[in-house]
């Protein structure tokens, strides 16, 4: 029969580990904050100082410019609004709000919207915005020039209204899923309509 190994013996090999692994956490959090000190102390180097004082110049009003954009809550009564008109007429459709530079802002998914319908809205959206004309009227442009459509991101079918303030465009609205472009266009129409409203 094996001799049994004396208790204190386990007990003083768990100790061993734990006061071990305690050593090793103390020696790493000492060396975290080490780090941490050095790399938040000021470096008081003369050149370092010029550095800081070059990066936090300010730059002239000329040398910049402003942008308008629809507040998130015109977005959303705009694409509300297209929704609310779509479904009046038991359209299923999908409505996207972009901003100036056709990043989208606001999409609402209405209830059995087809699954193409939402890339399509924020194609439409997209496109609108970035000509500053409904996409129906850039549907028709594509005869003169039909490299248009092969523009990354646009979609030349109705259903894109831009938004304007003071004759520029600020956003683009989208509508997909209705059996035609020209309803899709209409609902985004009466979204855009909600934004002039208020």
């Amino acid at each position: 029969m094996a001799a049994e190994k004396p208790a204190h013996k386990k007990s003083s090999r768990r100790a061993r580990i734990a006061t071990g692994g305690a050593v090793l956490a103390a020696v790493a959090l000492g060396g975290f904050g080490a780090v941490s000190a050095n790399a938040s102390a000021p470096d008081a180097s003369p050149k370092a100082a010029a550095a800081a004082s070059a990066a936090s110049a300010s730059v002239p009003d000329r040398a910049t410019t402003t942008s308008t954009h629809l507040t998130i809550d015109a977005a959303t009564r705009a694409a509300q609004a297209a929704l609310d008109a779509a479904e009046k007429e038991n359209q299923r459709v999908t409505v996207a709000v972009v901003d100036r530079y056709g990043n989208t802002v606001v999409t609402l998914r209405g209830d059995g919207a087809g699954p193409q319908s939402y890339a399509s809205a924020e194609r439409k959206a997209y496109t609108a915005v970035s000509w500053n004309a409904p996409t129906s009227e850039l549907a028709k442009r594509l005869e003169q020039a039909p490299n248009l459509k092969d523009i990354p991101g646009t979609l030349f079918l109705g259903g894109g209204v831009p938004v304007t303030a003071g004759n520029a465009p600020i956003a683009g609205i989208g509508v997909a899923g209705a059996p035609s472009g020209a309803l899709d266009e209409k609902f985004a129409q009466a979204g855009a309509e909600a934004v002039a409203r208020r």
